[in-house]
């Protein structure tokens, strides 16, 4: 059977986005036929979790409420090395427990991290999505991979804009960052767009 995930921030003991998290995971056993959820506020409830600091709530469940949960504590890592990655038929839509293939993509194109094109459109990073920096505002792709719930939130609350994003009109934005529920807004990890490796005017894009 297969097995979901969902990684939450928990930062000095507080939950952060149940409400979308808790969406997320009802939506994926309705998707796939099953009666009821999982309870994530229950099972945070339920953890001997009493230590401040930033800590990644990792939950793998099964459609039959199979759950094995981790506490790890969690730092942002800064990019050194992205590449821009063509597949056109990889699919995202829930957020499985296998990353085969996504860690399969990172290897060949051996970089730190890769920007998944679909379509020559841009869609997320192999864990985040991603916004872009057009003048002062910030921009995600609408041809995401995975709905994030940081990208919901800041949506919701019209921090970022929506935007078809390609490979051809990606050279219009400046900077970028990744995004995901464990990263908002950082300004310590702004990245120039040349910090890409492979931009399509420069070089062909991997594909794999």
């Amino acid at each position: 059977m297969s097995q979901f995930i969902e990684s939450i921030k928990v930062e000095d003991q507080k939950i952060f986005l149940l409400d979308l998290h808790q969406s997320r995971v009802n939506k994926t056993f309705e998707h796939f036929g099953k009666q009821g959820s999982l309870d994530l506020a229950a099972v945070f409830k339920n953890l001997d979790h009493n230590e401040d600091g930033l800590y990644k709530l990792k939950i793998t469940y099964d459609l039959d409420k199979n759950v094995r949960t981790q506490m790890i504590p969690y730092a942002i890592s800064e990019i050194d090395k992205i590449s821009l990655v063509e597949n056109n038929v990889y699919d995202y839509s829930f957020k499985f427990e296998d990353r085969k293939e996504l860690e399969r993509m990172k290897q060949k194109a051996k970089a730190d991290e890769i920007i998944i094109v679909k379509n020559n459109h841009i869609t997320d990073t192999s864990y985040s999505n991603i916004l872009f920096k057009k003048g002062k505002d910030w921009y995600t792709p609408s041809t995401y991979l995975l709905n994030g719930v940081q990208r919901q939130h800041l949506l919701k609350n019209k921090k970022i804009k929506e935007a078809e994003i390609t490979t051809q009109n990606l050279k219009e934005y400046s900077h970028f960052q990744i995004i995901n529920a464990m990263n908002d807004f950082d300004d310590m990890f702004i990245y120039p767009l040349s910090k890409i490796t492979n931009l399509p005017e420069t070089s062909e894009y991997l594909q794999v």
